[in-house]
């Protein structure tokens, strides 16, 4: 294998960005360590992809520093960074054949035209386009090409993979695919990669660690299970799992569990750092259960709004004691139907208190 990768880390600290009057990125800090896929989350202007630029050396910090290994690179332009970056749109040569577009970079950095070609077809291989060298991209589909982007990327030998929205591109299954494509070659060769989306079940899906980033500031970090199990505030709740935010009351501690009134509905919940008094409870959709009413039921009171079958679940709206609720039940051949009066009760995963500052 002519192809070598030496994974390296990436550092923040204290990193600023602004444009005019306006903080892009404000103070941001935090260490990405080498051979992880990390991918920066959050919803539109946020600041993740002035943050990926600013590995790149496309933008500049206004203060701070920027560490990749032990190289300080706070201020080095582009070309002197151990990086590759994947854009969101391929940015293809369309007059270049696959080969000559994966070999591009390579030769455009001096190396001789042999050795790029091996490197070329080893890219290609890696990604599963054996074969595909001498065809345009125009006769290759969608994910085909994104895989030729990623190729080009790899053959430069990166330190640091950065991937910018890679898969908004393609449609909804070819996406899943992808996306276990690039999350299977990275782990493969052990290479670090920064990954922005804006999409939760896409950095849930392909993430070692997740930085969730709102309002030019990280909101929270964490693997992808802490961050959908433990969510640090009501925006992260909100935004990594969908969930029902309802309030509630602590009623009693014993050691690390709270007993919880969620209107008239008790349940037992780890207490985190939350004491007694009125709190807001995280709901994730899937863990609300549903029954049909009767004089025997327990649980909460509600009715059912609006009932969709989506063919592996079904999603209701519920008018309950506690405000209305997203539920999501796969149970899809017990579906209930709109008017029924329902009891509502909680599993024993899928809650959490939040913070709502």
């Amino acid at each position: 294998m002519s192809l070598n990768y030496r994974a390296g880390s990436v550092s923040f600290e204290n990193v600023t960005k602004t444009f005019g009057d306006v903080n892009a990125i404000d103070k941001v800090s935090f260490t990405i360590e080498p051979g992880n896929l990390v991918t920066l989350l959050g919803p539109s202007g946020c600041g993740k992809t002035t943050t990926l630029r600013m590995i790149a050396g496309l933008e500049h910090p206004t203060s701070g520093r920027i560490m990749i290994g032990d190289k300080e690179v706070t201020h080095l332009p582009a070309t002197d960074r151990d990086v590759s970056m994947v854009f969101q749109s391929y940015a293809l040569f369309p007059h270049m054949t696959v080969a000559e577009n994966v070999a591009y970079g390579l030769t455009a950095s001096g190396i001789n035209k042999i050795e790029a070609k091996e490197k070329s077809e080893e890219g290609l291989e890696l990604v599963g386009l054996g074969g595909y060298g001498q065809r345009l991209p125009s006769e290759l589909s969608g994910g085909q090409q994104q895989r030729v982007a990623v190729a080009r990327a790899l053959v430069l030998e990166p330190e640091v993979l950065l991937l910018d929205e890679p898969l908004s591109n393609l449609d909804a299954k070819l996406r899943r695919h992808v996306r276990e494509e690039i999350r299977e070659l990275q782990q493969k060769i052990g290479l670090t990669a920064v990954y922005v989306t804006h999409d939760q079940e896409e950095a849930l899906a392909v993430s070692d660690r997740i930085i969730v980033m709102n309002r030019s500031v990280i909101a929270q970090e964490g693997s992808p299970r802490e961050l959908y199990e433990q969510p640090a505030s009501t925006f992260i709740a909100d935004f990594i799992g969908d969930a029902n935010l309802v309030d509630a009351d602590i009623i009693d501690i014993k050691g690390d569990t709270a007993e919880v009134a969620v209107g008239s509905f008790r349940c037992f919940l780890p207490l985190r750092d939350f004491s007694k008094g009125r709190v807001k409870l995280a709901v994730h959709p899937s863990a609300i259960r549903l029954s049909k009413r009767d004089n025997q039921s327990s649980g909460l009171t509600g009715n059912v709004r609006r009932a969709t079958y989506l063919g592996s679940q079904m999603q209701y709206e519920v008018d309950s004691e506690v405000g209305r609720l997203f539920v999501v039940d796969f149970h899809v051949d017990q579906a209930i139907a709109v008017g029924s009066d329902v009891a509502i009760t909680f599993s024993d995963r899928g809650l959490a208190f939040v913070k709502t500052a």
